[in-house]
């Protein structure tokens, strides 16, 4: 937290600017923070602060006004009649010396939206009302559908093509990262529309579900039905290289597809033993899900290019298509963020599964050359590529201290509270695939010794549930010390 509070710190340092807004805010909301919040949305998004004055000085929300300022905020972005198309915007508190200010981190969105009727769009002297410029407005139209191709409606999908179960897992998620996500209190469909997946073409008129929807939360032959090339690669290529040791080819909704690759990961590459802040951390988790993410958040999908995930030996390679902001090798220290799938990245964070647009660089950049001894590459151009060096043994960091327990092991321990099934222990685990489960974290601690079934003689049955032995409760007490 207090890292956090030092970059907003650092961000205020910086004054205001094309993404950055001040607005003070002290008693309650200024009457033009919405208008900042469309344009930020019309526009390349952006951080507002409230609780700081222009000048940039903190002057903080009063207390006692704290709590109705972020309820009103909330209530005004899911309200159509201020802000159309709605949106969720989450709302971070940060105390400077006892002075509280409010940040609030709004993505570009794919679409156009309106601030109580009006268009605004952004620009380095602020919120501009574009509403009667018809080129301006027609410009902005333009940019959007021709930038977003998840924005794709289609007006024939119905609920039925979409997994329910995958709904209310989303659902669950939300509300593990935040107890008041008003999601939690939404029917399917008005989920649909907070997210911004069902959305309405003001050219045309149709309306529907989008590309990002049936992506997101579609069946897989609803998936292959409306992109027939949708894939992506998984390979590992050490011993055999003209062909592969390994490989998954997946084919299903991003949500599962996230946690295909990871586990494809976890299976492949070794985790050595890392501290931060006296904390272990898994520095292989930290920068392939960054990998991760860019291969299904920021990827084109209307270019039929499958993404590839390829293990060679010391190196992983991938591909995946892109819609190109610039070409060559990207410069961190010079790195300007654009989102490709904005209406994407932002479920993703929903679901605690991706970061702000810019810190999964900076973590991928970050710990990339402490595991593999070499700077990762990221090159941007209509094929976007990432190189990263990974080390051959566990020991090429710094010695493991519990080599025969996986971290996979040790977080399945960590979270086992007395008799618990399947479906509890995947959700405290935040793990939505059964396969990457068993085979990456039940399967082995049961072969440890560390879990046991309260029903050997019968695996599968539906009574069946997991608990830990005394070589397992004897393991978590001495990692506790």
């Amino acid at each position: 937290m207090k890292e956090k509070t030092e970059n907003i710190r650092k961000l205020i340092n910086q004054g205001e600017g094309l993404d950055l807004e001040f607005k003070e805010s002290r008693n309650g909301l200024n009457k033009n923070v919405f208008e900042t919040v469309c344009a930020f949305l019309n526009r390349h998004g952006g951080t507002l602060l409230l609780g700081v004055r222009d000048s940039g000085e903190i002057v903080g929300i009063a207390p006692e006004n704290l709590k109705q300022i972020k309820k009103d905020f909330i209530t005004s972005v899911n309200n159509p009649q201020k802000i159309y198309p709605t949106c969720y915007l989450a709302v971070n508190e940060f105390d400077f010396d006892g002075k509280m200010v409010l940040q609030i981190y709004v993505p570009e969105s794919s679409q156009v939206h309106r601030c109580s009727g009006r268009i605004f769009d952004r620009n380095e002297d602020g919120d501009l009302d574009i509403t009667d410029n018809t080129l301006l407005v027609a410009e902005m139209f333009r940019r959007k559908q021709t930038t977003y191709s998840e924005n794709k409606i289609f007006p024939y999908a119905g609920m039925s093509d979409l997994r329910t179960d995958l709904i209310k897992w989303a659902r669950k998620m939300v509300g593990i990262q935040r107890k008041d996500h008003p999601w939690l209190q939404m029917e399917d469909m008005d989920l649909l529309k907070s997210a911004q997946l069902f959305q309405t073409d003001l050219e045309s008129g149709k309306s529907g579900m989008t590309l990002a929807c049936i992506l997101l939360l579609g069946k897989d032959s609803t998936i292959l039905t409306a992109l027939p090339h949708h894939r992506t690669d998984l390979i590992l290529r050490k011993t055999n290289v003209d062909r592969y040791d390994d490989r998954d080819d997946v084919r299903t909704n991003l949500i599962e597809s996230y946690e295909r690759i990871m586990a494809f990961i976890a299976k492949h590459l070794p985790d050595p033993f890392f501290l931060e802040r006296d904390q272990r951390i898994s520095i292989r988790d930290s920068i392939f899900r960054e990998v991760a993410s860019n291969i299904l958040i920021h990827r084109e999908y209307m270019n039929p290019f499958p993404a590839k995930l390829i293990i060679e030996r010391g190196l992983v390679r991938t591909e995946n298509s892109n819609r190109p902001h610039g070409f060559g090798p990207i410069d961190p220290a010079e790195f300007s963020p654009m989102p490709k799938n904005p209406v994407i990245a932002r479920f993703f964070r929903e679901l605690g599964r991706a970061d702000e647009l810019g810190s999964g660089v900076r973590n991928l950049m970050k710990y990339g050359k402490a595991y593999g001894g070499q700077d990762p590459e990221l090159v941007e151009g209509d094929i976007f590529r990432i190189k990263v060096h990974y080390p051959e043994s566990e020991t090429q960091v710094t010695p493991q201290v519990t080599p025969q327990v996986t971290p996979q092991v040790q977080k399945i321990l960590e979270v086992l509270l007395g008799e618990m099934n399947r479906e509890d222990l995947q959700a405290a685990l935040k793990l939505r695939d059964r396969k990457s489960f068993r085979e990456l974290y039940l399967n082995p601690a049961i072969e440890q010794g560390l879990i046991e079934m309260t029903i050997p003689d019968k695996p599968r049955s539906s009574r069946q549930r997991y608990r830990m032995t005394n070589k397992g409760k004897a393991f978590v007490r001495r990692h506790k010390k």
